[in-house]
């Protein structure tokens, strides 16, 4: 009898052709499927798991019932989520705290609530006491240190949207990070943020806030729109989940305060908010006026021309080295960068009176003078 590892040495090919009774998998899907694009497992796979599927999957590409010498194309070890952070803190013989780093033998380790811990530099301190550091620590969760986190009860504190946020957002996917539940109500107020750019709090029913107008978006909400919708583009690519969250935020902090917020650029947003936070972002398209769901909906193209400047500061170089800058705008040729660079104060005192051989003059990109010796 075959152990279980049998089974999940070959899977990945199984799954694309599982009623087949004839062959384990379809030549023809076997070549339109693998490899695998991306495997997302922890480090222990390398001897366990990959050690064996990898195993398997090159006996069968030497044998020529695979195309792909390699099952999986990417791998990404993901990091663990620790516990909270826990201090502790040493008292001596007379009761009294010592300060972490400073302690000896007898001093008893003491756990202090992370109510009476402040942060002070790169170090803990104690509240009360801030002359007295204490140590720092999360452990990997179980049930014999008591520091699981129960997700359900999570969810039903901040949703679902919440703690799937909060999960991208402590850091990159790779890292080992401590659990914070004061984080997760962090990203909440973010979700409720979102929520407030497009629905009237104020109102008894659901409707739209009176800021969400059907006016075209101005160029500078269509640049911080599309900046955004760029970052999180290549951020999801690379799997920094962490990052896109955070531009997203500061697409937020723009546009809250707008007085008015084009229906255009907040569909956009939720385009984008829909991966990450896809409860609240179903919603949000539905109020909006959408009729098929975000999910379903195309990934909005990014339109290089938003991601450049109005204006540009340019370095202007008198043999070789940097005499000053000027700002252009952008799409000025190399005629009206070298006039400008004339124009400017410094330039044109350090060129009186001396004869110019050259210009070099790359638009977007720099201005050199050359001097007659």
């Amino acid at each position: 009898t075959m152990p279980q590892w049998a089974g999940s040495c070959w899977y990945y090919l199984r799954f694309l052709d599982p009623t087949n009774h004839e062959q384990f998998i379809d030549p023809e899907i076997e070549k339109a499927w693998m490899p695998v694009d991306l495997y997302v497992g922890g480090a222990e796979h390398a001897v366990l798991h990959l050690l064996y599927s990898r195993f398997w999957h090159k006996v069968l590409y030497d044998r020529g019932y695979v195309s792909a010498v390699e099952p999986f194309a990417r791998l990404v070890n993901q990091g663990m989520i620790l516990g909270e952070v826990e201090f502790t803190g040493y008292r001596g013989s007379s009761g009294g705290w010592v300060s972490a780093g400073q302690q000896n033998k007898s001093d008893v380790p003491t756990k202090v609530a992370a109510e009476n811990v402040e942060k002070q530099g790169e170090h803990f301190v104690l509240r009360d006491a801030p002359e007295v550091r204490v140590e720092s620590r999360a452990y990997k969760m179980s049930k014999s240190r008591g520091n699981v986190v129960n997700p359900d009860k999570i969810v039903r504190e901040f949703g679902a949207d919440a703690l799937r946020l909060y999960e991208m957002f402590m850091g990159p996917l790779e890292a080992t990070k401590p659990w914070s539940t004061s984080g997760v109500g962090g990203v909440r107020s973010f979700l409720d943020r979102c929520w407030r750019l497009v629905v009237d709090e104020g109102a008894e029913d659901i409707q739209l806030a009176p800021q969400v107008t059907d006016k075209e978006p101005t160029d500078e909400q269509m640049r911080v729109a599309h900046r955004m919708l760029d970052k999180v583009t290549s951020d999801i690519e690379s799997l920094s989940f962490n990052t896109a969250i955070a531009k997203m935020m500061e697409f937020v902090n723009f546009a809250t305060p707008l007085q008015e917020r084009p229906r255009e650029m907040l569909s956009l947003f939720v385009s984008v908010l829909s991966p990450f936070a896809p409860h609240l972002a179903e919603e949000l398209w539905t109020i909006l006026g959408n009729k098929s769901p975000v999910s379903l909906a195309a990934w909005p193209p990014v339109e290089e021309r938003w991601l450049q400047d109005d204006i540009l500061e340019i370095p202007v170089q008198v043999q070789g080295k940097l005499r000053a800058r000027i700002t252009v705008a952008t799409g000025t040729d190399a005629a009206g960068l070298e006039a400008a660079a004339v124009a400017e104060p410094k330039i044109a005192a350090i060129l009186a009176g001396k004869t110019v051989v050259k210009v070099v003059a790359v638009p977007g990109r720099m201005v050199n003078f050359v001097l007659k010796k």
